[in-house]
């Protein structure tokens, strides 16, 4: 892995990839989930306030061709189906967990700003 000393460039395309893909639609959530050893389908979804199985089914296919997620079929009567995440798709847990916590944080801010921003933007009180 290289090191994170290096200067940030205004663009660059593995980033914006990255960004892209544990950005979309509830797959944080999903991974989050999965980092907590939920690995059914079912326990997924319920795990998932909102998230609909035809999403969820959806995500979880793009995760696995992305090499983030691995689905095991497990023949037994009746067939059950686990995911669980690779070693690539474990290393994101820093990432979550900092997340999480940026989101904690600033929740308990509010959504009031600065009041210096507000007023460098031109923002008046109503």
């Amino acid at each position: 892995m290289k090191s994170m000393e290096h200067e940030l460039s205004t663009f660059c395309p593995m980033y914006h990839r990255a960004v892209e893909l544990i950005g979309r639609r509830w797959t944080g959530a999903i991974l989050r989930a999965l980092l907590t050893d939920v690995n059914r389908f079912n326990t997924l979804a319920a795990a998932v306030p909102g998230l609909s199985d035809r999403m969820l089914a959806e995500r979880l296919k793009e995760l696995e061709v992305e090499g983030l997620v691995v689905r095991s079929v497990i023949p037994e009567t009746p067939v059950r189906v686990e995911y669980s995440l690779t070693a690539k798709g474990r290393s994101l847990e820093s990432v979550v967990r900092a997340v999480a916590d940026w989101a904690e944080f600033w929740a308990a801010q509010g959504t009031a700003q600065e009041p210096a921003i507000e007023e460098k933007a031109g923002i008046t009180a109503a």
